[in-house]
């Protein structure tokens, strides 16, 4: 099976906007149409394409004994992406997070590179060699990943049983993965008022240690 042209979803705004909603939590769709600033059939439209590169799936849930059947959104992948574009490279490659991770020391000696080869079988044997350390720091990189990725999993499924709070989630979602944001980045982000983001980000400071600094929010990593 082909792998989904991930560069062709990530080039849209609002496709990335969705996955980031979705990467807090499964949703149905009228509560993924409401987080960003276009039309429901923009949404929709957007979701059958993520669907159909295989990025996401969706399956109908009933919603208890009396509510509507809703049609939910999940992410299907579970990957990191490596791409390099310069003059003289152009190179991707994706790295499945699946596996458990690797936690063990690892050491890439960079200083082992020859630092200015002259003749063309040395050039040739460098660039081997620097494909190797590149491995290694790719290893490494696979490891942190997956670590991440199933910390934050235990970490909303904990947050979402002890608070429920799936706003204030939101925010510390954001504020774990870009570490510092202002208040207008999480209204564009989480598409609401900036009265309402200030309002969760107090609920917020109850449970988790936050700065709010200059409209500037960040997490207190002294205090925890």
């Amino acid at each position: 099976m082909s792998e989904p042209d991930i560069f062709y979803i990530l080039g849209n705004k609002v496709r990335r906007d969705l996955l980031s909603h979705l990467t807090c939590t499964e949703c149905y769709f009228s509560l993924l149409s409401s987080k960003v600033n276009v039309s429901s059939t923009a949404v929709s439209k957007h979701l059958k394409i993520m669907e159909r590169e295989r990025v996401l799936k969706s399956y109908e849930k009933e919603e208890g004994f009396i509510g509507p059947t809703r049609k939910y959104y999940s992410i299907a992948v579970s990957k990191t992406f490596l791409v390099t574009i310069s003059p003289n490279i152009f190179w991707y490659k994706g790295l499945s997070l699946d596996g458990p991770e690797k936690l063990e020391k690892l050491e890439i000696k960079l200083n082992e590179l020859e630092k200015s080869p002259q003749d063309l079988h040395s050039m040739v044997k460098a660039f081997i060699n620097a494909n190797k350390k590149l491995e290694q720091a790719i290893e490494a990189l696979k490891n942190i990943e997956s670590y991440r990725n199933n910390l934050m999993k235990n970490l909303k499924d904990k947050y979402l049983k002890e608070v429920g709070d799936m706003t204030q989630l939101a925010i510390l979602h954001y504020l774990l993965l870009y570490d510092t944001a202002t208040v207008e980045d999480l209204s564009d982000a989480l598409n609401l008022k900036e009265r309402e983001v200030r309002e969760k980000v107090e609920e917020l400071s109850k449970v988790v240690p936050i700065i709010i600094k200059k409209n500037i929010i960040t997490i207190d990593k002294e205090a925890l």
